[in-house]
């Protein structure tokens, strides 16, 4: 039952059954609904479906207290700019790039840039997954996965999990790249990412494909 229904159901003010039902868990309808089932799936070959995601990251000029314990040393903060990437179902072979926005003209340009990556390797993408933000939305996007023949699927609303395999990989390349040591300055954070991702794609073990890294894997599935 909706909040301003208990309100009008228990004459009551609607700013206390909100009070009562958030400190509860409980503050929209979909809170009620059973937890959803793990959504566990792998794509059986290379290219059938790919995923796509954005992390925003602070830009900043010095480690901050984060890293260095010392409350004067905290970083100058100045904007954000925007991991973009692209990971293979079948493989989890991933593409990465740190851009400064996440318009569409942005996410459309990285998404050409990743298909060739892809193709370079050996992989023709016939679908992609995102969720509902705006540069995938659009009207460039689109056209571009026309041009290739490639289905664009969404995810369901409120329902993150359902591009699980993007969402993992960012919690991966925060843990492992982004926060995993005192940089300087987020400059050097990038400079780091493209070995750290070289690293992840050909040697680190991989927890979802039995420890394989994910070129092993894509040679295994030819």
């Amino acid at each position: 039952m909706p909040s301003p229904a208990i309100s009008r159901q228990l004459r009551m003010p609607h700013s206390t059954v909100c009070r009562i039902l958030g400190r509860a868990g409980i503050s929209r309808v979909r809170d009620l609904d059973p937890p959803e089932p793990a959504n566990r799936y792998e794509r059986a070959r290379p290219g059938e479906l790919v995923h796509v995601d954005i992390k925003k990251l602070g830009k900043f000029d010095r480690a901050g207290k984060r890293f260095t314990g010392v409350q004067r040393r905290t970083a100058h903060r100045y904007g954000w700019e925007y991991v973009h990437v692209c990971i293979d179902d079948a493989t989890r072979l991933a593409y990465v790039e740190v851009l400064e926005d996440e318009l569409a003209t942005s996410c459309t340009a990285f998404f050409e840039r990743a298909l060739a990556w892809f193709a370079s390797v050996g992989i023709r993408v016939e679908r992609v997954m995102s969720d509902n933000g705006g540069g995938y939305r659009s009207f460039a996007f689109a056209q571009l996965c026309k041009l290739h023949l490639i289905r664009h699927l969404f995810t369901r609303a409120y329902r993150p999990r359902t591009n699980g395999k993007a969402e993992r990989f960012i919690q991966t390349l925060q843990r492992e790249w982004a926060y995993v040591r005192p940089y300087e300055n987020s400059q050097q954070r990038r400079e780091v990412l493209k070995p750290w991702l070289r690293h992840y794609n050909r040697l680190r073990p991989h927890g979802s494909l039995d420890g394989e890294p994910p070129f092993a894997r894509l040679r295994r599935l030819g």
